[in-house]
């Protein structure tokens, strides 16, 4: 029987696998090697992996919030990491999470015991203030996240090394602007930070230039009708055109949509591959290259002295500086090598979470998603089945089974098939859990609640439910979540007796008096896919 259960980091994940634990019973202790939490969201100047100054959320704050805790109504929809920290702590003191944390602990090693396969239990070294101990779990979680090791593909810029002679830096090491003042900077990679980075300096560089092999469809976090992007788009009437219209259709109905905004042809921005493969949240970035503060160009393909080459033979003379935005790498050092080998990539874990070959499944590796929604709201479901796992109420399938789906995945990333629908993939855990909300009954049950569940945005809240860790509270925060939305907005009092009724029931009204011509364009902007940070 799984009592002890070691946690590898305090980030967002850990803190709800502490949570999720206690909700089971269980005894987790949380490993955490700096002195605070918030893992990557805890701003710092130097020394670790951590957000930039000026970082702002691509989730609002109903679709990333832990499923069980709201965050307040006055909070506003997107925020930087100071406020997101502010609730993690708020958090943390409301399930008493600090006692379960050991900070300024590092763990050095996790290894199955001799008689793993019988009990399944690891030896976890770790080391505080230079003190050395070793424990015994009955199950571990990794909740270190995929942002561990910046990511420098030096080797596919040649000449940066050998020739160049401006700095170079990863955007890890970005924090502010401050020291691109009158630079001409190149910026590789036109991913969130990417983006975010170079309108920053574009403030107060001389140029900016923007590299991007394949291109990107950008959005706004700001929706036709006002509302938070993804709440307008990640929602279960979504998710079913998306699942039943033909795929040619909704190719032709996200490139409609993404060039609404702008011609992405004529920024230079119109992805080479496959339309739904690139995503970019930036508010911003469309301005700056029609300001020409930010010039958008392709793949380097060497950098000289001074200079960069462009695979169209274009040539950028004197940058000062290059900003790699090119991702990060996860690595898990601790574990021993023959469970480490089975955790080398996402796709080759159980529903990106247990490792197949295991005796014994007292082993999850949480966040290592890439979701068209919340990674975080993501996590703290695999959290509520991992721990469900360990106590013995969920059982997985067969090795056999696991490999074979492992398998499958792993080939559809081969053909390009990025990132992970979020509904589909949370439906999917939350299906082997038990808390899958049935539509149907709710429809002949609670029809008000349906219609926010169904035609509403998909919040986290709706895993709370029913079944296991069912909360009293979810029904409610579903019906008022389009309050908690607007709440941070009406900061001014205004007299007008209109009637501002949301866009969620204008659509009800048009699927009603079968306005098609509205539903057409409805369709055409909700099919868009939504890439959070």
């Amino acid at each position: 029987m799984v009592q002890r259960v070691a946690i590898i980091g305090a980030g967002s994940s850990g803190l709800a696998s502490i949570k999720c634990c206690l909700d089971e019973g269980l005894e987790p202790t949380c490993f955490e090697q700096s002195h605070d939490i918030g893992g990557l969201w805890r701003f710092t100047e130097a020394g670790r992996i951590c957000v930039y100054r000026s970082v702002i959320t691509n989730t609002s704050k109903e679709m990333m919030c832990f499923s069980d805790f709201p965050f307040p109504e006055d909070f506003p929809n997107y925020m930087n990491h100071s406020r997101l920290l502010e609730y993690f702590r708020m958090y943390a003191k409301h399930f008493g999470l600090l006692r379960y944390i050991r900070f300024k602990t590092t763990v050095q090693s996790i290894r199955k015991r001799p008689d793993f396969s019988t009990t399944g239990q690891w030896d976890v070294v770790t080391e505080t203030d230079g003190t050395v101990e070793s424990a015994v779990f009955d199950a571990v979680m990794v909740c270190s996240g995929h942002y561990a090791e910046p990511h420098l593909p030096l080797d596919s810029f040649p000449g940066i090394e050998n020739h160049f002679r401006g700095q170079y830096l990863h955007s890890w090491e970005y924090k502010d602007s401050a020291s691109f003042q009158g630079k001409r900077v190149l910026v590789l990679g036109v991913g969130n930070s990417g983006g975010d980075i170079a309108v920053e300096i574009s403030r107060v560089a001389a140029q900016v230039f923007l590299s991007t092999r394949s291109g990107t469809w950008v959005i706004s976090r700001i929706s036709d009708h006002g509302f938070p992007v993804d709440m307008m788009l990640t929602t279960r009437f979504h998710n079913c055109l998306e699942n039943f219209l033909p795929s040619a259709l909704m190719r032709w109905l996200r490139l409609k949509k993404f060039n609404t905004w702008f011609d992405h042809a004529n920024y230079g921005l119109i992805p080479q591959k496959s339309p739904n493969l690139s995503l970019t949240v930036n508010d911003e970035l469309p301005s700056c290259i029609l300001c020409g503060t930010v010039v958008v160009k392709p793949n380097v393909e060497e950098f000289m002295e001074s200079s960069a080459v462009f695979e169209d033979g274009t040539v950028e003379e004197n940058i000062d500086m290059v900003v790699f935005a090119t991702g990060y790498t996860f690595s898990f050092p601790f574990l021993e090598e023959s469970v480490r080998n089975n955790c080398r990539s996402k796709y080759a874990l159980y529903k990106y979470i247990f490792p197949p070959p295991l005796e014994k499944p007292t082993l999850a590796v949480l966040g290592l998603i890439e979701l068209t929604g919340s990674i975080m709201t993501g996590t703290e479901l695999q959290a509520r089945w991992a721990t469900r796992v360990f106590k013995g109420l969920n059982q997985l399938p067969p090795a056999s089974r696991m490999m074979a789906e492992v398998a499958k995945k792993g080939l559809s990333n081969k053909e390009g098939k990025i990132k992970t629908s979020y509904i589909g993939y949370m439906d999917e855990i939350a299906s082997c859990v038990g808390v899958k909300p049935n539509v149907l009954l709710l429809f002949l049950k609670d029809p008000k609640l349906a219609l926010e569940v169904f035609f509403g945005p998909c919040t986290p809240c709706q895993y709370r439910l029913a079944g296991p860790g069912k909360w009293v509270g979810a029904r409610n925060t579903i019906l008022t979540q389009w309050h908690r939305a607007v709440k941070p907005l009406r900061t001014r009092v205004i007299n007008d007796s209109s009637n501002h009724s949301l866009v969620f029931q204008h659509f009800l009204l048009c699927i009603c008096a079968n306005d098609f011509s509205f539903q057409v364009e409805y369709f055409a902007f909700v099919l868009s896919e939504f890439h959070p940070i």
